[in-house]
């Protein structure tokens, strides 16, 4: 049941998304109206990060949209912060509930490396790879910065002077900056990032001017770029974001620099077959419903759903390229 688990056991999982899809056209149905509820009385849903941030809303979002389509009795949400992610990942390694998601995404792939996890993300049970979104890189609407190039020639000038706020170590936040600043030619040392396991707790860090520039997903700071509390510099997507107009990608501002964070969930390790089988056949049903395609529309998440085998093969890739580009910017070795 890990990532490097036999040729088996990636079938069976793709076989259960299949098999759910033949089962809803055999009975002349859709994702969202087929008939799931008590198949999973109650879903419990540990969210490895204090409320507030992305996790959060993800799992929060998944609670809310599950019952409402009567797919589980009831769900619960778990909030375990810290460690970007691995305290979290740690209380699942130990889950014996088989009815368990943990929400979980490139920022943990990240977190697992530089904080040394014991708990890994290939002793997990892959269930599905749920969306996708630019982060934006945002400063005080006070600061004096007007632009991204303003901000990278002030670290280039007072180096660790310059605080940088975001999600953990070593999650996307984190990485988007080391792979500016390495693309702009100054030194990993040169980095001052403070990060914290909440949105909220950055995001009052960053009104608060205790730190000069703050990066996280799109849909964290959208309001408050559009209310005027922060300005943003730039999104690291590959074109603009439809929440954010007018805000340019970095590479089309001589920045060559593309990144988008995806979060999806897992399951513990020690489930088995049938288990899985359900999870996933309850997660596909729940992607393809008219309440969550709204969830992604009012969050501004991109669907990058993937689920079974391919999902098991991207996080393979993922934790791979994440290791190199860690190394490469000097948060591990």
């Amino acid at each position: 049941m890990k990532l490097n688990r036999s040729t088996k056991r990636r079938t069976v999982l793709a076989a259960a998304v299949a098999i759910a899809a033949l089962t809803l056209t055999a009975c002349g149905g859709t994702a969202s109206d087929a008939g799931a509820a008590g198949e999973i009385k109650k879903l419990n849903i540990i969210v490895p990060a204090n409320p507030g941030g992305g996790w959060d809303q993800t799992g929060r979002s998944m609670q809310a949209d599950l019952t409402a389509n009567k797919q589980v009795g009831s769900a619960s949400v778990q909030n375990i912060g810290g460690a970007g992610g691995t305290n979290g990942l740690a209380k699942l390694a130990t889950e014996k509930d088989p009815n368990t998601l943990m929400v979980m995404g490139y920022v943990m792939v990240g977190s697992v490396e530089t904080n040394k996890s014991a708990s890994r993300i290939e002793d997990t049970t892959p269930i599905a790879r749920l969306t996708e979104e630019p982060l934006v890189l945002v400063v005080p609407a006070s600061s004096p910065y007007q632009s991204i190039d303003d901000l990278v020639t002030d670290i280039k000038t007072k180096g660790k002077g310059v605080a940088i706020t975001g999600g953990s170590a070593g999650g996307a936040d984190h990485i988007l900056i080391g792979q500016i600043l390495k693309a702009q030619g100054i030194a990993a040392d040169s980095l001052n990032y403070i990060g914290y396991s909440g949105g909220g707790e950055s995001l009052a860090a960053l009104l608060g001017n205790k730190v000069q520039a703050g990066i996280s997903g799109v849909g964290e700071y959208a309001e408050q770029v559009k209310a005027g509390k922060v300005r943003a510099l730039a999104v690291s997507g590959p074109v603009e974001a439809p929440a954010l107009p007018g805000i340019k990608p970095l590479k089309d501002q001589g920045i060559d620099v593309v990144l988008t964070n995806w979060r999806g969930v897992v399951a513990p390790g020690s489930i088995d077959e049938t288990q899985t089988k359900k999870l996933t056949e309850m997660v596909t049903k729940l992607n393809e419903s008219e309440a969550w395609a709204t969830t992604l529309k009012d969050n501004n998440w991109d669907n990058a759903f993937l689920a079974g085998a391919e999902f098991d093969s991207f996080l393979t890739e993922d934790i791979t390229k994440v290791k190199t580009t860690l190394t490469e910017i000097g948060l591990i070795k």
